[in-house]
């Protein structure tokens, strides 16, 4: 049975997650239709626009992101520490960029006086957008509905056009977070769309490597701050240059059908990270198939059911194999 989203996302147990939304129609998001003779490639630039407003609105960090023909991966990053530090302002204004909200909230937002009991009303919806700012499920409504609509619009017709719910996993550990970017970013390179990582279009790999070439960090996208050490600063337990070696060489490995041949020149992060060469590839490519809702170590996995309540831990025994 389908579990309740409250029951798959807990900031206790990690703030990484994978989404995955996918389109209910026979027609694509994206791509060419080729029953019908149409191209909706420009829907990708929707998706991949929207993306970067939400995450200068939301205090969820993007750390990698693919836009297919007829689904989308994310893999964010629940920031509450910033939300929290949000002034009441500068929520109402982030949640402004997105909804209209109320006349009591637009006066509020242009600093107008109000009586006691109009700031009672603001502060109480401002208290629930701050927690909507830090809620996946927010996000991921405040990225399918308006493309939904445009979609809608654009087709001439009504009704879903997203399924129901989003896929949800939580990344528990490095590892886990390591190889599910690496699989969301390498996706056009395995559905042959591209032939490399930095000509995949609308993929966060290739806004990496396009800023990384000017030494500049892509906006709206979550850090690199390196190997973990103390204290840690707020952003992804990587070397960006280690991350995008290993995304090339898992990226060749794939296209070359080389499973049973690793090169033996493994980028240092597969060592750090202790991940086996074959067991990579197999979680790069087919990430989705070879794991459930908890992602990593047997050990992380378990904690991270037992905090949620689980009577088993799901896909257990796979992600030993796996992680070790």
């Amino acid at each position: 049975m389908t579990k309740a989203r409250s029951q798959q996302v807990s900031l206790d147990t990690t703030p990484y997650y994978h989404c995955v939304t996918r389109c209910i129609r026979r027609a694509f998001l994206c791509g060419y239709d080729q029953y019908s003779g149409t191209s909706y490639e420009h829907r990708r630039q929707w998706v991949e626009d929207r993306l970067m407003l939400l995450a200068d609105v939301f205090a969820i960090d993007i750390c990698a992101y693919a836009v297919m023909s007829n689904h989308v991966h994310t893999v964010l990053h629940i920031n509450a520490a910033k939300a929290h530090h949000f002034t009441d302002l500068e929520v109402c204004e982030r949640w402004h960029r997105l909804y209209k909200g109320t006349v009591l909230t637009q006066k509020f937002a242009r600093q107008d006086p109000m009586n006691k009991a109009e700031q009672v009303a603001v502060k109480m919806r401002i208290d629930q957008w701050r927690l909507n700012l830090f809620d996946i499920s927010k996000f991921m409504k405040a990225l399918n509905e308006p493309i939904a609509r445009m979609a809608n619009a654009e087709d001439k017709c009504t009704g879903r056009f997203w399924e129901g719910r989003f896929k949800s996993q939580a990344l528990c550990d490095e590892a886990a977070l390591a190889a599910c970017m690496a699989y969301v970013d390498l996706n056009p390179v395995r559905a042959k769309m591209a032939e490399s990582p930095e000509t995949s279009a609308h993929t966060s790999i290739k806004k990496r490597i396009k800023a990384a070439k000017c030494n500049e960090t892509p906006l709206n996208l979550a850090c690199f701050v390196g190997n973990p050490r103390e204290p840690m600063p707020q952003g992804l337990p990587f070397k960006l240059i280690d991350y995008i070696a290993l995304v090339d060489w898992t990226g060749r490995a794939i296209r070359d059908d080389k499973r049973g041949a690793i090169d033996g020149n493994l980028p240092p992060i597969l060592d750090r990270i202790g991940i086996d060469p074959q067991n990579w590839i197999a979680l790069t490519t087919a990430f989705e198939k070879n794991t459930n809702t908890f992602v990593g170590a047997e050990a992380h996995i378990e904690s991270a059911a037992l905090q949620l309540g689980y009577k088993r831990t799901p896909n257990r025994q796979r992600c030993k194999v796996l992680f070790g």
